[in-house]
């Protein structure tokens, strides 16, 4: 009885099944005018024989294409002279580049215009490096031996003084690029290593790998002239001396022919293919194999075994896999089986506006729905938004039920309020619910991520519409707030807030869910008129609290700093003290003089002059700095008292004296 293990990354990889849906689509579409691939688009007969069926050509001269043609680049790409080349042509280019190659591209793209020299290890003649070569400029250098990387770095300054870049060809066998990236280590000290060998490629040459150490024979399904089916077969024959290459079904069948001769009990036989084969002509061919081989029977029932190896998956069912690749246009992912599953880019999530290359990584786990199983192309056509969709309703119901808060982003204003999306689904939420400031600007929301309510009654489970509000949360954090609010307030204590509204006696500050206000006497140590004249709504202003009513929800509060209370300064000067004060007021009964800044004393009408006058101003203007003597000082009840005339009186004495004099003599 032999036992037989397929490799579970047998078959195509991602660039290169992605390079073939392109193809048989163009190929099963409607055809405007003739349909090339650059080369050949992969190294299989069978498909490259289909393709030309369908009538589309192989092409290798440029030369030979005419305006209006179409031209599929292949999986390796091809250097940008030849991408030139096509559009000056005027042909229609479909670019089915394997995006870890196009990395590739970029990466030595900008060394080269860095001036750093680049090193490519991989196949000379091969269609990928011949390609990279075209985009890393004139300094670049390709070995495809040790020995060849020893030569290139023999006594090269350049690499020194500029630096240099290693790639790799995304095929290369994974012990080779191990050495040549130990070399470079040892002896250039500032070369860049950029491992760019195919994730793909690397599992499957490692899967390869350890299958051949534990079977007694190895079959390596594949075109003769694919690299990385050549490299397969290469690491399976070091571990495993019973190797085969195996290309045809003929091929296949001799094969079947040494096996039955050497087939003894247990006997262990390893399958794996290569890049470019697809998972429907690995199992045509092994069917082939055991339905025209009957002297292997069932002990050697390829097809069988092959199958075993398959989940089933159908449409419907709901599985996990890995994120293996990310392009602009789809995700590739690994389910474990022999399918190649893929997400397109329609199908990746429910919101419209998600940047693919940012929500996923490579090696995420997500959870997927099976949209379409093609066993023909060995493919699974899987859908993200479908899960989004699912999860996204069932938590809109559950959190009908416990009125738990969501979250989602504002996507758009429409007649009669705004729609929220949240997990794939939108969310009416009427003006009326979108804020309690009735006001309120809605495209002012559009764009922000916004916590709701489901509204239980807005529910419609047939048609799948459901209604928010945002005004219920925003009313129960308000109701919180205030409760917190009010347990922590103390005199004294310092808050920060907006100016909501201003009236001639003072300002309104919320604090958080609660106003305080500002008396117009508390704003400031000097004079206002109107509290606009300091203040705007919406001026962020920091205020204390000076005394507060928990039972009328009052709260008074201070602005002026206590620090720079003027009645300090003034402590300074005593009383008989005279001092330059500025007249800033006339009254009936006096005049008000400044001084200090925001500290004024009174000249009472009979301190103004040393005799009789009827009205301040007949002596005084507003403006007008004079001598005043202070006669009284209260700094408890912030009260001045000034005279002018008792600066005048000693004066007035010397000029009686003199006049005494002069009548004595």
């Amino acid at each position: 009885m032999m036992n037989i293990v397929v490799a579970e990354t047998a078959g195509f990889c991602f660039g290169v099944e992605r390079a073939v849906d392109i193809a048989m689509k163009i190929a099963d579409g409607e055809k405007n005018g003739r349909v090339f691939t650059y080369g050949e688009l992969i190294h299989n007969p069978q498909v490259n024989a289909t393709l030309a069926e369908k009538d589309v050509t192989v092409c290798t001269d440029v030369s030979l294409l005419q305006k209006g043609d179409t031209v599929i680049i292949r999986s390796h790409g091809v250097p940008p002279q030849i991408v030139e080349q096509m559009e000056n042509t005027g042909v229609n280019i479909v670019d089915a580049t394997c995006p870890y190659v196009k990395k590739i591209h970029n990466i030595v793209a900008k060394a080269s215009q860095q001036g750093q020299a680049v090193i490519i290890i991989g196949s000379h003649d091969h269609p990928e490096v011949l390609g990279i070569r075209g985009w890393a400029g004139d300094r670049c250098f390709v070995c495809g031996n040790i020995k060849e990387l020893e030569e290139c770095l023999k006594d090269n300054h350049y690499f020194e003084e500029n630096g240099v870049i290693m790639v790799s060809q995304t095929t290369t066998n994974i012990n080779f690029w191990q050495e040549c990236r130990n070399y470079l280590k040892k002896v250039c000290t500032n070369g860049k290593i950029f491992d760019t060998i195919c994730s793909t490629t690397h599992r499957r040459q490692t899967e390869a790998t350890a299958l051949a150490s534990k079977c007694d024979a190895m079959i390596v399904i594949g075109g003769r002239n694919s690299s990385n089916t050549t490299k397969l077969y290469e690491l399976c024959k070091e571990r495993c001396a019973d190797t085969y290459f195996a290309e045809t079904t003929c091929e296949l069948r001799e094969i079947s022919e040494i096996l039955k001769q050497k087939k003894k009990q247990g006997m262990t036989v390893g399958i794996t293919a290569g890049a470019s084969t697809p998972a429907f002509i690995i199992r045509e061919a092994i069917k082939n194999m055991s339905d025209n081989n009957t002297n292997l029977g069932a002990e050697l029932d390829f097809a069988t075994a092959l199958e075993d190896n398959l989940k089933t998956l159908t449409s419907g069912n709901r599985v996990k896999g890995v994120i293996a690749a990310i392009a602009p246009n789809e995700l590739r992912v690994d389910l474990g089986t022999k399918y190649a599953g893929f997400v397109p880019l329609s199908e990746v999530s429910a919101d419209p506006t998600v940047k693919i290359d940012e929500a996923f990584k490579v090696g995420d786990e997500i959870e997927l729905f099976v949209v379409r199983v093609n066993d023909d192309e060995g493919t699974i056509m899987l859908s993200r938004k479908k899960i989004d969709l699912i999860n996204g309703w069932d938590n809109i119901m559950a959190a009908s039920e416990s009125h738990e808060v969501l979250t989602g982003t504002v996507r758009q204003v429409v007649k009669g309020g705004i729609v929220i999306l949240y997990n794939g689904f939108d969310v009416f939420v009427p003006a009326t619910l979108v804020s309690s400031n009735k006001s309120a600007d809605l495209e002012a929301y559009v764009g922000k991520t916004v916590s709701f309510k489901i509204i239980e009654a807005g529910i419609n489970r047939s048609r799948r519409r459901v209604l928010g509000s945002i005004r219920a949360v925003e009313r129960e954090e308000r109701k919180a707030a205030r409760e917190k609010f009010w347990s922590e307030i103390e005199v004294g204590k310092k808050y920060t807030g907006p100016v909501k509204s201003l009236t001639q006696y003072g300002a309104f500050v919320d604090l958080g869910g609660v106003d305080g206000m500002i008396h117009i006497t508390e704003m400031s140590w000097g004079r206002l008129k109107n509290p606009a004249e300091i203040f705007n709504v919406g001026d962020e202003v920091e205020v204390y609290v000076k005394a507060y009513d928990p039972e009328k929800k009052r709260i008074s509060l201070g602005y002026k700093d206590p620090n720079a209370d003027p009645w300090e300064l003034i402590k300074q000067y005593n009383v008989g003290d005279v001092v330059a004060v500025k007249i800033v007021k006339l009254m009936e009964y006096g005049a008000f003089a400044e001084v200090i800044p925001n500290i004024d004393g009174l000249i009472h009408i009979s301190q103004i002059a040393d005799r009789r006058i009827n009205k301040p101003s007949d002596v005084l203007t507003e403006g007008e700095t004079v001598n005043a003597k202070i006669i009284e000082l209260d700094t408890e009840k912030k009260r001045i008292s000034l005279s002018i005339r008792a600066t005048l009186e000693p004066q007035a004495e010397e000029a009686v004296e003199e006049a005494t004099e002069e009548a004595a003599e």
